[in-house]
């Protein structure tokens, strides 16, 4: 049997990051298990509080994951059983679940060929009566072009819920992903730029109201113990992640600055290679390189992949089946080239390491290996 080659740049290198915040975690560890206050208490309200200020939004109401954070944002902006939500090909599948989750049906739309990011002509198209929510999602790092889908939005009284799980710190025209729409949900998965020790999540949203629902819903429809309101869930942040998260946000701020040198020294090196598309930041956008994909030539993806992994390089791949060529989701009945767009990056998109412990020394030699790897 192969040896499988030892990996010398990782894609992500949570130990490397783990190691800034280890003792200032520990300390707040022995804090929550000594009051062994688990579920809610100061250390929840603090991060809840200090990630709203740094956001600059009034209201961030802690969760158990990115998935629910997405399902609980969409309930609280009034998408129910019966109505329907735009949303991206080019996602996740946690984007559809979430709609799918709170009853709705997940009508899908194109993205830019660009910058891969919910197209508003698409999304345009898509929506119609029943459209409720408008999701963009940040993805890779990026902010979708909120703005653009406003007059939609405004023309079927539908909110704008936005999918931030990728982009903690990013910004487009000086604000940051997560406030530019009615409310957003965001996921603190251990590999996000601000990530837990687990999985955790988060609802923000400068509507009191909707963050007061919310809350409602994200403690089983109950204000009062054991009188419900509503058909609520189980889905709270616990204070052993909002101890981690609340040492890692201190640091996050460095560490999407790193991520921005890291892709400008990926733009350095890879320029002029034939047949790599790099991406680029959109006009406005602040970019915080969650993913740092590249495109490569059709056919040839699995073949750079496994040279890169022989190479000890822990290159990946994101979401090579578009949402709507899912088992999941065949049943709303979109085919191939219903968006081709979407299609074509499924098939082309490869992820190189990027996070914020990368040295220079290991990105040149990434871009040593993918340039010979295309030659």
């Amino acid at each position: 049997m192969k040896t499988p080659p030892a990996v010398t740049v990782p894609l992500v290198d949570l130990a490397a990051q783990h190691a800034e915040v280890d003792e200032e975690i520990q300390a707040g560890l022995k804090e929550v298990f000594a009051a062994t206050a688990f579920i809610g208490g100061r250390h929840v309200a603090a991060f809840e509080d200090a990630y709203g200020q740094w956001l600059g939004t009034a209201h961030c109401i802690g969760v158990a994951n990115g998935t629910d954070a997405l399902e609980l944002a969409l309930r609280a902006c009034g998408v129910e059983p019966g109505t329907e939500v735009i949303l991206p090909a080019n996602t996740f599948i946690a984007t559809a679940e979430a709609v799918s989750r709170a009853g709705a049906l997940p009508v899908l739309a194109d993205v830019d060929p660009e910058h891969l990011l919910l197209d508003s002509a698409s999304a345009a198209s898509a929506a119609g009566p029943k459209t409720r929510a408008l999701m963009p999602v940040h993805l890779f790092g990026q902010t979708a072009p909120v703005e653009e889908l406003a007059f939609t939005a405004r023309r079927f009284g539908a909110a704008i819920v936005e999918d931030a799980a990728q982009a903690q710190g990013a910004e487009r025209f000086g604000r940051k992903a997560g406030t530019l729409g009615d409310a957003a949900g965001t996921s603190f998965y251990p590999g996000k730029n601000l990530g837990a020790a687990g999985d955790a999540g988060a609802v923000l949203t400068e509507d009191a109201d909707t963050a007061d629902r919310v809350r409602l819903l994200a403690d089983h429809g109950s204000r009062v113990k054991y009188r419900h309101e509503a058909a609520g869930m189980n889905s709270r942040l616990d204070a052993v992640q909002a101890v981690v998260l609340s040492a890692k946000l201190k640091r996050l701020a460095a560490w999407n600055q790193r991520r921005r040198d890291a892709a400008a020294a990926y733009g350095e090196l890879l320029a002029g290679i034939p047949g790599l598309v790099l991406p680029a930041s959109a006009e406005g956008n602040t970019d915080v390189w969650h993913i740092y994909a590249v495109r490569v030539p059709a056919g040839e993806r699995k073949r750079i992949l496994q040279f890169l992994t022989d190479a000890g390089i822990g290159a990946g791949i994101h979401y090579p089946v578009p949402v709507h060529l899912t088992g999941a989701y065949a049943h709303l009945g979109y085919g191939p080239g219903d968006f081709p767009v979407s299609e074509d990056a499924a098939e082309r998109l490869l992820s190189l390491p990027l996070h914020p412990h990368l040295s220079r020394e290991q990105q040149e030699y990434v871009a040593e290996k993918l340039a010979e790897a295309l030659r």
